[in-house]
């Protein structure tokens, strides 16, 4: 318990009646009886414990359950599949099958539900939310943040299954007879439906709620945190691990099953490029190479290494779509590409609930098909969304949703469809050796293809390199990532220890290799399907506890309107000025030097005045000077608390601003200027102070006191479990860190 919830006497007490109506009534000694609880947080003063008890350590340690038990259990499943392989693959058949017979409509509806949930928070008013404080702003270029989205949430067996998928749904369809002119139709469609939004969704669904909770409420960046606001502090205990445990089991098989499928591929490449001899042998020497160029590259960290091989990436694989396009069929691809996007959004809705539960065999093509897709995706999820998280920090909500459904999904479909209908304009012209070579042998099937080009070996050591690189991009995000899920990190910009991303990229190895052994491609497909079950739950879970967070930040909207009723007699946040002040204000752009006077001699006496009458009055308030490393002015920070409701926050910071370039620019004037600018717990209030006087200054404070009682009597009027206000989120970068006084 805090000091300021411990003392309790009448001077501690904010000087409002409903707030105190609302301290002795019924509820809240119903709610102080349930405090040593395990119920989900039903009040800001709860939800603001979430840092506080997530957060043991303040730096990143190891999760020893988590890391000993997903470790037993994947190397429990190598060590069955390589001492018994007949066994273990006969086994995952049987489960598979039982799976897509009962719960096939389970995946379905999951992903269908995930689907309508991200696009509901996209364009919903809560889609301007940033991951961050309001004042936040992204980190990476545009261009720079599309091509870490596309590089680390699309692996290498994209480029296995764009061949293979649209000749196998020509020749074999899962709904009436193959090779006929409707089969054509919907052939390339069906890859492009289970490489385009639903895994995206997926990933937006994870990415944007660890992101969320992580960067605006100060939690760690992690599935247990997301769901604090439904489970409440039981997330730090065996609940917690057992989340963490089944993402981490989950993320593994899915990763490990990339791998799987790239070596798989790039077997045939290395052979053709350099003549070697295609086999296992080659497929575990492939493993082991890609192992030892993960761990040089993870370990460097996601701004060198992971964002230098993505930008890679994408111009290598854009290189080899354009030689394709230049060199092969190019008006074929280029009408039969609108024709598949055209058709593809069309029947969207349709066959994101098809089961085909009425078809003949349904259930084993979507074991085959689509449930192994959803099941990849689901497995994918959480590395994906962490990572996606890691990188996306002072997006809004709705700028995520929208940019992981459609930049990524393009670049798929861009991908599916040169591939896929380059393979199927030479199926329709009758080259029917090739279509079943691409139906037993996908991996032979996709250089098959390469090798009908125009300098067929270049375009073959292109092809090699793209997916050499899908396949590290994958790698190297998983490595960071599943070091992160085996680990309590306070920090979202902190990663794991650098021994637990070889830990794991070794053991995401030997899986691979065990299910190589066992099977092949078809055991990775059972033991995906099979591990992302789990995963289901937890998507489900997610949604719950994000969806609660949101309708916090609905309350709090809404308590802006109430604020700006409530606010001084001049009509607004900005403080009063006199007309002398208001012109100079005009063309005054402070140096770094004005500002530090301005803070030193006029905004901390006034905030130390104000502490002053504070305390003498009874409250529990406290002044503090936050250090800011980016602009080197601290930034006083005025705390009043108030017990069982958030507390209040009043913070001048220093803050640089481009010079605009109009009105009259002096030459030689710098192209910046520095603003004192007032800081809440939601960001910049916008306004600056600079040129006020010490009074104006005491005015202003006192105005924003007044319009936190009003924001506290709003919340009291609503006490449903649904509205709660958030915390203090922690800034980072040019923005000095506010916390709770008392945390």
């Amino acid at each position: 318990m805090t000091e300021a919830e411990d003392t309790r006497h009448p001077g501690n007490e904010p000087p409002k009646a409903p707030i105190q109506r609302r301290q002795l009534g019924g509820t809240e000694r119903r709610r102080n009886g349930d405090e040593e609880g395990n119920r989900p947080p039903v009040s800001s003063r709860e939800l603001s414990k979430a840092p506080a008890e997530l957060i043991e350590e303040p730096g990143p340690r190891t999760n020893w359950r988590v890391f000993i038990i997903a470790s037993a259990i994947i190397v429990a499943f190598s060590v069955w599949a390589i001492l018994m392989p007949t066994n273990a693959a006969a086994t995952m058949r049987v489960v598979v099958a039982w799976i897509a017979e009962n719960l096939g409509w389970f995946y379905v509806l999951t992903v269908t539900v995930v689907i309508v949930f991200v696009l509901w928070v996209a364009f919903s008013k809560e889609g301007s939310v940033r991951l961050g404080p309001d004042h936040s702003r992204p980190q990476y270029k545009l261009f720079t943040w599309v091509a870490m989205l596309f590089a680390a949430g699309v692996g290498i067996d994209m480029l296995f299954y764009s061949v293979t998928g649209p000749i196998t749904q020509y020749m074999a369809p899962p709904a009436g007879a193959g090779q006929t002119a409707a089969a054509a139709q919907d052939a390339v469609i069906w890859t492009m439906f289970h490489y385009g939004v639903a895994g995206w969704s997926m990933y937006a669904l994870l990415g944007m709620a660890m992101g969320y909770f992580a960067y605006r409420w100060g939690m760690p960046l992690s599935i247990r945190a997301a769901l604090y606001p439904l489970l409440g502090k039981r997330v730090r205990g065996g609940i917690g691990d057992a989340v963490d445990i089944v993402t981490l089991v989950g993320t593994v098989f899915g990763v490990a099953t990339s791998m799987g499928i790239g070596v798989v591929l790039l077997n045939v490449g290395f052979a053709l490029l350099f003549g070697l001899q295609q086999g296992l042998s080659l497929q575990i020497a492939l493993v082991v190479v890609a192992v030892v160029m993960t761990i040089a590259a993870c370990t460097s960290g996601v701004d060198k290494g992971i964002r230098w091989i993505s930008e890679l990436n994408l111009w290598s694989a854009a290189a080899m779509l354009l030689y394709i396009l230049v060199t092969g069929q190019s008006a074929f691809l280029l009408n039969s590409l609108v024709e598949n996007i055209g058709r593809f959004i069309f029947t969207l809705p349709d066959r994101t609930l098809q089961t085909f539960a009425y078809q003949e065999g349904g259930s084993e093509w979507m074991a085959s098909w689509t449930l192994f897709f959803w099941a990849f995706w689901l497995a994918w999820g959480p590395f994906v969304g962490l990572f996606l998280a890691r990188i996306s920090r002072g997006r809004t909500l709705r700028e995520f949703v929208i940019a992981a459904i459609t930049a990524p999904v393009l670049c798929d479909f861009l991908i599916v469809c040169v591939f896929g209908n380059s393979a199927m304009h030479e199926v329709l012209n009758g080259n029917t050796e090739f279509a079943q070579l691409a139906m037993d042998s996908p991996e032979q099937g996709w250089y098959a293809l390469l090798g009908m080009f125009p300098g067929a070996g270049f375009l073959i050591g292109l092809g090699t390199l793209s997916g050499l690189l899908f396949y590290l991009t994958s790698a190297n995000s998983g490595a960071m990532v599943m070091s992160n899920f085996s680990s309590s990190i306070p920090n979202p910009s902190q990663d794991g220890a650098k021994w637990l991303r070889i830990f794991w990229a070794v053991l995401t190895a030997l899986l691979t290799i065990a299910m190589l052994v066992a099977g092949g491609v078809t055991t990775m497909e059972h033991a995906t399907l099979i591990f992302a079950l789990p995963v289901t739950v937890i998507a489900y879970l997610v949604m719950a506890s994000f969806s609660k967070a949101l309708r916090m930040e609905r309350a709090e909207r809404e308590g802006r309107v109430l604020r700006r009723q409530s606010a001084a007699a001049h009509g607004g946040h900005v403080p009063e000025r006199t007309w002398r002040q208001r012109l100079a204000g005009m063309r005054s752009y402070p140096s770094k030097r004005q500002v530090a006077q301005f803070m030193e001699r006029t905004a901390q006496p006034a905030l130390a005045d104000v502490l002053k009458e504070f305390t003498q009055q009874g409250y529990q308030a406290t002044l503090d000077l936050a250090p800011n490393d980016h602009i080197g002015i601290s930034s006083p920070t005025l705390v009043v608390a108030i017990p069982e409701h958030r507390n209040f926050h009043y913070q001048v910071q220093a803050v640089e601003a481009p010079v605009p370039m109009f009105g009259g620019r002096m030459s030689g004037q710098p192209d910046v200027y520095y603003r004192g600018e007032v800081f809440t717990q939601t960001g910049s209030e916008g306004y600056d102070l600079v040129g006020l006087s010490h009074q104006q200054v005491i005015d202003d404070v006192l105005d924003r006191y007044e319009a936190h009682l009003g924001f506290l009597a709003y919340s009291t009027e609503h006490d449903y479990a649904s509205v709660l206000t958030p915390p203090a989120a922690p800034a980072t970068g040019p923005v000095a860190k506010i916390g709770p006084a008392d945390s």
